[in-house]
Formats: C-alpha cells, sequence, structure tokens
C-alpha cells in the first residue's frame, strides 16, 4: 500500500514560560488559540494556529526535554513579506527583514525563549 497523503499538523516548541509564550504567539501575532489545557500536574498542553495554517504549534509543560529556545529553521509562507514585517514591528516583536533572496523575501524573529523563525514570500513562479 503506497502512503499518498502524509501532512504535518503539529509542531512543539520548548519554551521556559508557558504563559509568557501564549501571550507572544495570540496577543503579539496574532495566532489562534486552540487549546491551554492542564492534563495533570505536571502536564499543560497548549496549542495555536497560525491564521490560514493547518500546521499548529504546541508547547506547555511536561511536552518536551528539549532546552527552551532550541528550535531554529522554522518558516511560514506570508503572502506579503513587507505587510509580515509591519505587523511583528506594529506589535513589537524584533524582526529582521526583509531580505530578497532568489527563492523569496525573508523576515526573521524569534519568540521569547529564542526559537527562531522565518517568513517567506515566495518568488513569482
Amino acid at each position: 500500500m503506497a502512503i499518498t497523503d502524509w501532512r504535518i499538523e503539529l509542531i512543539t516548541l520548548p519554551v521556559a514560560d508557558v504563559d509568557r509564550a501564549k501571550e507572544f504567539y495570540v496577543d503579539k501575532l496574532g495566532w489562534n488559540a486552540d487549546h491551554d489545557h492542564r492534563v495533570s500536574p505536571t502536564l499543560r498542553f497548549v496549542q495555536v494556529t497560525p491564521p490560514g495554517s493547518a500546521c499548529s504549534i504546541a508547547f506547555g509543560e511536561g511536552l518536551t526535554e528539549r532546552a527552551p529556545g532550541t528550535v531554529s529553521g522554522l518558516q511560514i509562507v506570508v503572502p506579503d513579506a513587507d505587510a509580515a514585517l509591519a505587523h511583528l514591528q506594529e506589535h513589537g516583536v524584533t524582526a529582521q527583514g526583509v531580505a530578497d533572496l532568489d527563492w523569496g523575501r525573508f523576515v526573521t524573529f524569534a519568540d521569547p525563549d529564542g526559537n527562531e523563525w522565518a517568513l517567506q514570500e515566495l518568488p513569482p513562479r
């Protein structure tokens, strides 16, 4: 049987302060707050999703043993890198960009723990 439908739907991020991370992703970035559930005294699951994305981000307590801020290379495709940079700056997010490369226009930023993101405006095809 051939596997034909593989979708990434959840990525776990290591964070030091769950409430601070939730405030950053929901209030500053404007992502949807999907879930915030304390499963047990040592397990809290928070899920947020960028507008229009099929993939969500999870963070919390007891979800990963990775050190906070150790994730890099996360990338989101946006329709307009200049508008994305303006949105980040308007919401107090320190961001670098716009970098014009042959494979797109990029804006980069990090969450409060140092997990690194790139926003890519795809080049015309």
